[in-house]
């Protein structure tokens, strides 16, 4: 297994260890925790691109474990009120529609590439969290979040329009 690979596994592992943290409370923790596990992805996309180190695995595990890393800390965060539930609906429905929409595509051998509006709402999801975390100012959180949220919800019709012809009933 490939360095990049292991840099998902380890984001993957460090999503309970900060639950855990934001759950007793310990919010300085967990945004340290959620910070290097956020650096991972920027680390494992860098090093599979710059290396070659491209796999099958990678491009599945590394989209999955962004959604998890975000949903996990976004509800945990939801659970201490700390984060609106309503960005937490926009997300979560989101990830199930385009999830469901590359279920579709891969059934008809078509593969629907990330584009980079994607990868700009991965990152608004992360900066929005660190912010709750850290206990920013509110109005900027609630921006980050607002902002996230659009990025989200753009991105989602992004992957749809992009599908095209896949959702036409015949």
């Amino acid at each position: 297994m490939n360095l990049p690979n292991r840099l998902t596994i380890l984001r993957v592992l460090l999503i309970p260890l900060c639950v855990l943290l934001i759950m007793v409370s310990w919010y300085l923790p967990a945004a340290i925790v959620f910070a290097l596990a956020a650096l991972t992805d920027l680390l494992d996309g860098y090093l599979a691109r710059r290396d070659n180190l491209v796999t099958n695995f990678g491009k599945f595990a590394d989209p999955v474990a962004d959604k998890i890393l975000a949903l996990s800390v976004m509800v945990a965060l939801l659970a201490r009120g700390l984060y609106p539930w309503w960005a937490v609906c926009i997300v979560v429905a989101r990830e199930l529609a385009v999830d469901g929409l590359r279920l579709v595509s891969v059934e008809q051998g078509v593969v629907i590439p990330a584009g980079t509006l994607g990868k700009n709402k991965t990152n608004a999801q992360f900066f929005s969290i660190l912010s709750a975390l850290l206990f920013l100012p509110g109005w900027l959180t609630m921006a980050l979040v607002i902002v996230m949220s659009v990025l989200t919800i753009i991105s989602g019709v992004q992957y749809f329009r992009g599908a095209g012809d896949l959702l036409k009933l015949h």
